[in-house]
């Protein structure tokens, strides 16, 4: 993927540009910068950039990716007939054009980079490359055909490069099984469903966008393990998904049935009570008899996946086993959750999609917290571990799913920056990034000579510009937003 001469290293070109030798003389004073890194260029990342470029004039930002593109869930995670959501990226670009800012993709934390060699040469280090990992039901099956995550499949159809070559199998099944009732299992449903003419005008790759348009799948069904009151979508999400044309809601009214705890969360929440609105009158307005021409969404209440099954010839995943299950006071206030009752059934698929949350991954010298999949910290500040006697590591800091687990929407990334760069700015202010003049950090300079050092290809913010414009240049053509380049080779021509 591409490594070069150093004699020809864009970071070669910069240094002289952007660090002139410092004249005799020179000396460090308060006004120094505060060199600040951002491992990850998602919202997490952006909002922390940002907030941090106004809440200290002197920090200059550097934002490294693994990937040659920019903004993170908002490109590769955001469905595509959610063009709204994307609008954020015109605030992330303006950032990028600060000048005290710079990107840096196809650059790896844990590749091209190690974190000591980060906190060596920047201040503060916030790390915010989110979760790119899937948790594991543990159950028999599980690595079955045609089983995938439905980070897998949102990334496939988003044209991540990572990818790109999934393939997932839509034309040898009628029925798809999603285990979930999130947000994203919704976005995934709701793109087997939708009709492929409206998804042509967004920007879906175009291998997902040709699967689809031969998709055989009639019947979605969106499994959850508690019931409607418990559902984990948004009311927005979920009357999006209710009102897709050519298709046929089926929800069984005895699902909808509440118990005196039901009715306290429904009366505590205003959110669960307009889900559990919607979902009772779609039961009632889908009822009836479904013509040939719909497709089908059933929502299937109250069962856990206990087991996957394979087909009759064994290559791939043939149904689903789920348990039935009953809800139970965990004890802790107004919290329900389900548990089995040791009655099973069989719901016989060729497709499904584990929307059972995304899991982010350590890296080497990194405290961890393997069971809740997050950094230890104490509102964005890195702990040494989970323990009392935890101490706090300097400079250090975490922001996003990392820092909180992979929950909230783009915006929820807003509070969590201004959180951690609020942690940020009053340890400054404290004195606790001050060192010797000997022992300066180089920041951005710091960074281009281990880039030059190692031949790391990076593409700079100018070289997304290059893919951005191509992409959408693609897409008028088809009148689309942009038409995605997906592949990595491709990408890094693209930056060129």
């Amino acid at each position: 993927m591409g490594r070069v001469s150093p004699l020809h290293h864009p970071a070669r070109r910069l240094l002289p540009l952007l660090f002139p030798r410092p004249t005799r003389g020179f000396s460090s004073s308060s006004r120094e910068p505060l060199h600040v890194c951002v491992v990850g260029s998602g919202p997490a990342g952006f909002y922390t950039a940002d907030k941090m470029l106004k809440g200290h004039e002197r920090a200059q930002v550097d934002i490294i990716d693994r990937l040659p593109t920019p903004f993170g869930l908002v490109r590769s995670g955001v469905a595509p007939d959610h063009p709204e959501t994307k609008i954020v990226v015109n605030q992330f670009s303006r950032v990028a054009a600060n000048g005290r800012c710079s990107f840096y993709g196809n650059v790896t934390l844990g590749r091209d980079l190690s974190l000591s060699e980060l906190r060596k040469i920047y201040d503060v280090v916030v790390l915010a490359y989110g979760a790119e990992s899937d948790r594991s039901l543990g159950i028999p099956g599980e690595d079955l055909k045609g089983i995938h995550s439905a980070r897998e499949f949102v990334w496939w159809y988003n044209g991540h490069p990572d990818m790109c070559n999934l393939a997932p199998d839509l034309q040898s099944t009628d029925s798809a099984v999603v285990l979930g009732q999130g947000n994203v299992a919704l976005d995934v449903a709701r793109i087997l469903l939708r009709c492929t003419s409206e998804l042509a005008a967004t920007d879906i790759a175009d291998y997902a966008l040709d699967a689809l348009r031969d998709n055989t799948i009639r019947k979605v069904y969106l499994v959850g393990r508690r019931g409607p009151v418990q559902a984990a979508c948004t009311a927005k999400e979920l009357r999006e998904i209710l009102g897709l044309k050519n298709v046929c809601v089926f929800i069984k009214e005895s699902d909808l049935i509440t118990s005196p705890a039901d009715e306290e969360e429904i009366r505590n929440n205003r959110i669960q009570r307009r889900v559990y609105e919607l979902l009772s009158k779609a039961a009632t307005t889908h009822k009836g008899i479904n013509s040939n021409n719909q497709k089908e969404l059933h929502f299937v209440f109250f069962r856990r996946p206990t087991r996957f099954l394979p087909s009759e010839d064994g290559s791939s995943v043939g149904a689903v086993q789920l348990e039935k299950t009953c809800l139970k006071d965990d004890g802790m206030a107004g919290k329900q959750v389900a548990v089995g009752t040791g009655e099973f059934e069989d719901l016989k698929c060729g497709l499904v999609l584990k929307s059972i949350g995304y899991k982010s991954l350590p890296v080497e010298g990194l405290p961890f917290d393997k069971y809740r999949g997050v950094v230890p910290n104490l509102k964005g500040r890195v702990l040494s571990s989970e323990s009392d006697s935890a101490t706090v590591e300097p400079g250090l800091y975490v922001v996003g799913w990392l820092k909180r687990g992979p929950t909230g929407i783009v915006a929820t990334n807003l509070h969590c920056a201004e959180e951690t760069v609020a942690s940020i700015l009053e340890d400054n202010n404290k004195g606790l990034f001050m060192g010797s003049s000997d022992a300066k950090r180089l920041g951005r300079r710091g960074l281009l000579e281990i880039l030059e050092q190692k031949s790391i290809r990076f593409v700079p913010f100018d070289g997304w510009e290059k893919i951005d414009n191509k992409e959408k240049l693609a897409g008028e053509l088809k009148n689309k937003p942009r038409e995605k380049i997906t592949s990595w080779n491709e990408l890094m021509m693209a930056a060129n």
